[in-house]
């Protein structure tokens, strides 16, 4: 299998990366930190991957995407498996007051990953197979007084995901929207750890099943389905007075 992981160095992608390792795959991980991705691809190569090419690149220069996205197929030539995993947890206070934070943290989650996808969609559809897999959010959902900003930028990638799943269906093409809870990583470091929040390696193997099942929305953990509905389901006239 090859895959083109973008936002590599993440808790969760290199959890998935490292759960397809040992099969041989071939790679084309692209993350910020340079030195990051050579320590992951020393991890990988030594957990048996076929092959580990890496890029460093800041996926919120949008005028960037194409050659990045140019040069993986190039040296993939077809690709199996697409993982967008990059993002930031910005400061719901800060962004409420300062308008810059707030786009900015709108680009980051919001219109990096559609670009992406923008870029993306025509050589899948050209290759007539493989999956599009987006790491977003359960915080997409519905907006929370707590979240509302990374919320809306994860709500528009579900939004974006779902036509775009209709427009690859016929080409062969899957598209995953991944939806995670909390989760114990360095994007939560500063949060209290509690009974809800997973382990990037729980989150990771749902998303093997989910591609390996041709699956299309996912809860990770599976119970966050419930308790979405539920939140989903509360009328505004008392959502508006939960302060969560």
């Amino acid at each position: 299998m090859n895959i083109l992981i973008f936002g590599a160095t993440s808790a969760i992608a290199a959890a998935v990366a490292a759960r397809y390792a040992a099969a041989e795959n071939r790679f084309y991980l692209i993350a910020r930190n340079d030195e990051k991705l050579t320590a992951l691809r020393e991890r990988l190569t030594e957990s048996g991957a076929g092959e580990v090419e890496t890029a460093q690149a800041d996926l919120i220069r949008f005028e960037e995407h194409p050659a990045l996205i140019e040069a993986a197929f190039t040296r993939l030539q077809s690709v199996d498996l697409v993982l967008i995993a990059h993002g930031t947890l910005p400061d719901q206070k800060r962004c409420e007051q300062d308008a810059e934070a707030a786009l900015e943290a709108l680009s980051v989650n919001g219109l990096s990953p559609i670009s992406l996808l923008t870029e993306l969609a025509p050589r899948m559809r050209e290759q007539a197979h493989g999956t599009l897999a987006v790491i977003t959010s359960v915080a997409g959902d519905r907006g929370r007084p707590s979240n509302y900003v990374y919320g809306s930028a994860k709500a528009m990638v579900s939004a974006y995901l779902q036509g775009l799943r209709g427009k690859l269906h016929g080409a062969g093409v899957n598209v995953i929207d991944v939806r995670p809870g909390l989760v114990d990583s360095p994007m939560t470091a500063h949060l209290e750890k509690g009974p809800l929040f997973a382990t990037p390696d729980r989150v990771a193997g749902g998303i093997v099943r989910a591609v390996a099942r041709n699956r299309h929305t996912v809860y990770v953990p599976g119970w966050w389905r419930i308790v979405m509905a539920i939140v989903r389901w509360l009328p505004d006239t008392i959502f508006k007075r939960l302060d969560f």
